[in-house]
């Protein structure tokens, strides 16, 4: 899957920019996007700071740091 990964990447930049990677490090860190994808679809669903707001503010009120 991460050669899929970093087969997108590269017609992704070719596509939208007109650029080929630099070098090979640039392949490897295109084809390391794969775990990073994979570990935002796991959390997904699960951040709900936006439904509560007041939830939100009561978390900012606590870590409020006190003079």
């Amino acid at each position: 899957m991460a050669q899929e990964m970093r087969e997108l990447v590269v017609a992704t930049a070719s596509r939208w920019s007109g650029v080929e990677p630099p070098n090979e490090v640039a392949l490897e860190l295109a084809a390391e996007l794969q775990a990073i994808v994979v570990a935002f679809e796991a959390v997904r669903g699960g951040l709900r700071f936006e439904d509560e707001p007041a939830g939100f503010e009561a978390a900012l009120q606590a870590c409020k740091e006190t003079p």
